[in-house]
């Protein structure tokens, strides 16, 4: 556990001190843009995989 005044030894959630009004914002804003891309990437991939292998009837290349 990360005492007050002690730096940041990792970036794992339950690493972080959050009563730190610093560390809060950058680490919430660094996971929430972690989470949007995600899940960008994640719906980018489930639908190429969606018109690649489930699509009916398609032009094939």
């Amino acid at each position: 556990m990360v005492q007050h005044g002690e730096s940041v030894h990792s970036a794992l959630p339950w690493d972080i001190p959050w009563w730190m009004p610093d560390h809060f914002v950058f680490f919430g804003v660094l996971y929430l843009a972690l989470f949007f891309i995600g899940t960008g990437v994640g719906i980018v991939v489930l639908k190429s995989i969606w018109e690649t292998y489930c699509k009916k009837g398609g032009a094939h290349h």
